[in-house]
């Protein structure tokens, strides 16, 4: 190809091809030096953050048409970056064979949805089926086949039969037994009935 035997306007779409590919060639190299170092964790910032303020809120799990548990929250806030909920006013009930086998109470808890924990703080009242109660500083519940760990001030209580203080207490994850350990005081008395 001659260029001296191109007409003028076949020139000049050549020479604009040739600027425009120039420009755009420039803009990607130099895209490329700016941002080469940046990573998405060192950019994302709280502009990134997603959250929900929500009021009356019920988390659940159930699998093969079998409760797990269920938990209400007066109010709440979902945090996207962790994938956490973090509950306050919380009640609660937990299911074995689909019947209530613990009930909760909470002045503030969480919920992962990336572990699927469960953590209750402050003022933690548990009542087992059997009429067991169980006050805790903070409980966390893993999942259905880990055992529950309740620890800070706990104090047990079955009737006017057993009153148990600990620091610690490990509840099997049926619901039949726990182990306490810690500082623990237990008394039993006898039922006059």
């Amino acid at each position: 190809m001659d260029w001296k035997n191109l007409s003028k306007k076949k020139r000049l779409y050549i020479i604009v091809v040739l600027v425009i590919s120039s420009i755009l060639a420039w803009a990607f190299i130099t895209a490329k030096v700016i941002t080469h170092d940046f990573n998405r964790q060192q950019v994302e910032g709280k502009q990134d953050e997603q959250k929900a303020l929500v009021h009356g809120v019920i988390l659940t799990e159930t699998k093969n048409d079998q409760k797990y548990w269920e938990i209400y929250g007066d109010s709440g806030q979902w945090n996207s970056n962790n994938g956490e909920a973090q509950l306050n006013g919380v009640l609660g009930n937990f299911y074995k064979d689909n019947e209530v086998s613990m009930s909760l109470k909470s002045s503030k808890g969480t919920y992962n949805s990336n572990t699927r924990a469960i953590t209750l703080y402050e003022d933690t009242l548990i009542v087992l089926k059997d009429g067991i109660t169980l006050n805790a500083d903070k409980l966390v519940w893993l999942n259905s086949s880990s055992p529950i760990v309740a620890e800070g001030h706990i104090k047990i209580q079955k009737g006017n039969q057993l009153v148990s203080t600990a620091d610690k207490i490990t509840i099997s994850p049926n619901y039949e037994s726990f182990k306490i350990e810690g500082n623990t005081v237990s008394k039993v008395y006898e039922d006059k009935e």
